[in-house]
């Protein structure tokens, strides 16, 4: 039987800059595979190609995808054998430091397969690239640091009119009505992660494989009218009661949450607004309304010429901000190249051999 595929992001280039939570998905590891190496060197590849093998063999796995390269991975990571593989060398910013004391790191220097003479010579040319793809990097932030400003303007109008004990007594609804008087005796897992991000080719989310199977409640409404602070409130009552948790930050404001599943009840609770918006589509589906619920009627007619400014002038930004990270793409694509020519992948296939044969003896001694 073949084993499930999570896909999802750990890292994000968000309106606070690059946002990694790669430590959250490698928490309870017993091994953790660290890839070291610039770009081109083949590392995604390896990370599929052992994914697939593992899928194969019946393994459920999680599939960590690159918010910088909407065709990379970046982790991978086998829940059942306590195992993880994680890109730790992409492009700067994106360098991951990982601060795991209780689980064994690793480190695979795939520059072992690199021809450091030849690339020596194409050194300044690197170091051009490099600055050329932090500063197209710094750009995107900034632009979309600049569109949070305009969002917060546009929460603004909804906020001043939103009915807080509404927001609470919705909030104990579901609190209800998704756990009920249900308590684990034990200490919860919480795992942050990300159900989407900016990329490259725009706004890319894995809803759908996520909740896959699951109860979904779909929440409807407009920007400041409770969406966020009822995930959080419903995410601390599922910990408080001992229940594993799924928290899905926002990729565009990381302190803002989309999405959390708690697969021990069998349901996921999430913003179903652009840029991942999503209508009902099974019987079990639902939609929680916090406009309607929350906010004082008729807010939207009241300000919609103020809104509609608001939301030009939030596309806008934010097309620029995905323009940077494109511009940012090929540089690293150019500089990809540049590494790859100069890369053996006969020794990046034994690499990944061993890796895998690794893994392969790790698993047989479990079983």
């Amino acid at each position: 039987m073949t084993g499930g595929i999570t896909n999802f992001y750990a890292g994000g280039n968000t309106a606070r800059g690059f946002t990694s939570l790669f430590d959250s998905s490698m928490q309870g590891l017993e091994r953790v595979y660290a890839l070291q190496g610039g770009p081109g060197t083949g590392k995604s590849g390896l990370l599929r190609d052992i994914g697939a093998h593992m899928t194969q063999q019946g393994y459920d796995i999680w599939l960590i995808h690159c918010a910088s390269d909407n065709d990379a991975v970046e982790g991978l990571v086998i829940p059942a054998l306590k195992i993880g593989i994680v890109d730790v060398d992409g492009t700067v910013p994106h360098i991951i430091e990982l601060k795991l004391p209780e689980t064994v790191l690793q480190y695979v220097r795939m520059d072992a397969a690199k021809d450091a003479a030849q690339l020596s010579g194409r050194s300044s040319d690197n170091l051009s690239l490099h600055n050329d793809i932090s500063q197209a990097y710094e750009h995107a932030y900034s632009s979309f640091a600049e569109a949070l400003r305009i969002h917060d303007d546009w929460e603004a109008f909804y906020i001043a009119n939103m009915n807080y004990g509404a927001a609470d007594e919705l909030t104990e609804t579901y609190s209800r009505l998704l756990y009920g008087d249900r308590r684990l005796e034990k200490q919860s897992r919480v795992d942050h992660r990300f159900l989407g991000a900016a990329t490259p080719n725009g706004a890319v989310d894995f809803v759908p494989n996520l909740t896959e199977g699951l109860k979904r409640y779909f929440i409807k409404g407009r920007p400041g009218s409770g969406k966020s602070t009822m995930l959080k409130k419903l995410a601390a009552y599922g910990t408080d009661h001992g229940f594993d948790v799924e928290i899905y930050h926002c990729g565009f404001d990381p302190n803002s949450l989309d999405m959390i599943i708690v697969r021990e009840l069998g349901f996921a609770i999430f913003d179903s607004t652009a840029p991942h918006e999503y209508d009902p589509e099974h019987a079990t589906d639902e939609i929680v309304d916090t406009y309607a619920r929350c906010i004082k009627p008729g807010t939207d007619e009241a300000y919609a010429d103020n809104i509609r400014v608001l939301k030009e002038q939030y596309a806008s930004q934010m097309k620029q901000s995905i323009q940077f990270l494109s511009q940012a793409k090929s540089l690293q694509d150019e500089l990809k190249q540049i590494h790859a020519e100069a890369t053996d992948f006969s020794v990046v296939e034994r690499i990944k051999n061993d890796i895998l044969q690794d893994i392969v003896g790790l698993a047989a001694a479990r079983s």
